[in-house]
């Protein structure tokens, strides 16, 4: 049996996000006038071939670190299925 890693990466609070700007720049345009703020980020998802799920969360972490997430500017969560 294998394990499904949902990883959501997002831009930390504080630091610019251009692409969210655009996108809130365009929903206005498109007559959207009361949206607020928009944050964009990611969504990888990735079929493990580990059955333990605490091995399968400690290489989806190890994923994260030293390739998946900016640890300067982004944040990340895991969610295994």
């Amino acid at each position: 049996m294998s394990i499904k890693a949902r990883i959501h990466v997002r831009l930390k609070p504080g630091v610019l996000d251009p692409q969210g700007k655009a996108i809130g720049n365009a929903l206005h345009a498109l007559g959207f006038g009361d949206v607020g703020e928009v944050r964009q980020g990611k969504l990888i998802e990735i079929e493990l071939g580990e059955s333990d799920p605490e091995r399968a969360r400690a290489a989806a972490e190890r994923m994260c670190k030293e390739l998946l997430a900016n640890p300067v500017i982004e944040n990340y969560a895991i969610e295994l299925e």
